[in-house]
């Protein structure tokens, strides 16, 4: 089976890990006595097992040709556009009450790890497909954990672009023994390094979540969303959740994670001063986990002397808390909302603080982390050149302080920056009047544009005074949302890199 697996291309590997994944939840449908969905699940996955064994047997006849990092891109490409077609079919027969679009759609927001959902009501879906959707956003959230250290990180790409001596979509000129491997063998060796940290860390947050209370279903789902950063929940999110405030203090504590890439590399610039406190990502991180709730809990007496609310120490530290978790929770753009996010609010006077969370989502996490967004190392990138701007006003003939490095990123990475940074925005623009033509208000338009480019798909109920019922939207005005999940989650200079034949060639 290893021999077989070695010879398909990624975009296969990947689906037969989808299909061994989908006896997890037909095993547990069979246990709740739920045949129809155990079926679904089961016949799929031993259907595609068998299809892709073929295809393996197949393709062992022929020579064996090495796999480029631009093939590993297409293959993660279309992974996020094919693969949700196979995944959703055994979740649409399992719900029977939908469209296959819905499902589809579904998928590709779970495997993307945006976790917008079409079904907004958590008591329609059967555990057992709850379970599912948490183990695709998993499973996609383990994907892209593993191809960022693999693949993009090879391309100077999803972030690693802004520091590295090579253009977007080509290879470096460091090589060290990681690199000169071949491309599947670097995934390999990932695939080796990470997988057990990904997987041993949502079990430990797993049991935590249950010794504070949850359910074992429920806390196996937030905590795999927690770890993909894809905000699924079966509950419909953790204010409902009964591990309570104990439940948000070690969810929080996990998507830290999501700040910076130091859990399993240094490559990018912190190679000559090592340590979490020394990453420019999470220094900028943690100044907007405090700096925004703290801004949020003074308004309090700065901007809403209209509230009359009782003061109490009790209600002030809700407030903090709440702020505080949720600022993380959209940073990360995981998108779970704090028990207490409701008192911030209330103690701030926002009526609808929609704008701060989408401003957070669109700034993002930390490259090669499983966050979407922007990426905290490209607005530390243009804060730098900043900076620098302003000196040079002031003393245009200065030399900057900083070594030759970072000059570098001063200069060509910012303007790689700033280039990904026009592109999102030409992007989140052309959405916003796609989802307009499609009838849908210039709100709504906007969240969801920046809910899918961002891959924040919690902000579609967060971030309208009224949330968004996606079910109720155009089937085109769909497909064109999965469209933008996909983007978002590859981002706009991998797809460029896809569509440049001068790459392919060289």
């Amino acid at each position: 089976m290893t021999a077989l697996l070695a010879r398909l291309p990624l975009f296969l590997i990947l689906a037969a890990i989808s299909c061994v994944a989908m006896m997890v939840p037909a095993l547990h449908a069979l246990l709740n006595d739920d045949h129809t969905i155990a079926r679904s699940f089961l016949y799929y996955g031993l259907i595609g097992l068998a299809f892709i064994a073929l295809i393996g047997i197949t393709l062992s006849a022929r020579p064996r040709r090495s796999s480029s990092d631009l093939a590993n891109l297409l293959g993660l490409f279309l992974t996020f556009t094919l693969l949700p077609v196979f995944l959703a079919l055994p979740f649409y027969e399992g719900l029977g009450t939908t469209a296959f679009v819905n499902a589809y759609i579904e998928m590709v927001s779970c495997l993307t790890t945006t976790g917008a959902t079409f079904f907004d009501a958590p008591e329609r879906l059967a555990d057992s497909l709850h379970l599912w959707r948490g183990i695709v956003g998993w499973l996609g959230g383990m994907l892209m954990w593993v191809a960022a250290s693999a693949v993009l990180a090879q391309l100077n790409l999803g972030g690693f672009e802004v520091t590295a001596t090579a253009e977007p979509g080509q290879g470096g000129t460091r090589l060290d023994q990681f690199q000169r491997a071949g491309a599947a063998k670097r995934l390999g060796r990932s695939a080796v390094a990470l997988v057990p940290i990904y997987s041993g860390l949502t079990v430990i947050l797993w049991l935590c979540l249950v010794v504070g209370g949850d359910r074992p279903l429920v806390g196996v789902i937030h905590a795999m969303s927690t770890m993909a950063t894809s905000g699924i929940s079966p509950i419909g999110g953790l204010s409902e959740a009964r591990s309570g405030l104990a439940g948000e203090m070690v969810i929080f504590l996990f998507l830290s994670f999501a700040l910076s890439r130091l859990t399993f590399s240094s490559d990018t610039m912190t190679a000559s001063r090592p340590g979490l406190l020394h990453d420019p990502e999470f220094r900028l991180g943690a100044a907007l986990v405090i700096g925004v709730p703290l801004l949020i809990f003074l308004r309090h007496w700065l901007g809403a002397l209209e509230v009359q609310d009782d003061e109490n120490l009790s209600n002030a530290l809700r407030a903090l808390w709440g702020g505080a978790f949720s600022v993380l929770s959209f940073l990360s753009t995981t998108g779970f909302e704090s028990g207490d996010w409701d008192v911030a609010r209330g103690w701030s006077g926002l009526s609808t603080p929609g704008l701060i969370l989408m401003g957070l989502s669109l700034i993002g996490g930390g490259v090669a982390t499983t966050a979407g967004g922007v990426k905290l190392l490209r607005v530390y990138t243009l804060y730098l050149a900043g900076q620098r701007e302003m000196e040079r006003l002031v003393h245009p003939s200065s030399v900057g302080r900083a070594g030759a490095r970072s000059r570098r990123i001063r200069r060509q990475g910012a303007f790689v920056a700033w280039i990904f940074f026009m592109l999102f925005a030409l992007s989140l623009a052309l959405l916003t009047v796609i989802f307009a033509a499609f009838g849908i208000d210039f709100e709504n338009a906007v969240v969801l544009a920046i809910a899918a480019l961002s891959t924040t798909g919690p902000l579609v109920q967060a971030a309208s005074e009224i949330p968004i019922v996606l079910v109720e939207i155009e089937p085109m005005a769909k497909l064109v949302l999965g469209a933008a999940m996909v983007v978002g989650r590859l981002e706009t200079l991998a797809i460029i890199a896809l569509l440049n034949p001068g790459l392919w060639r060289s």
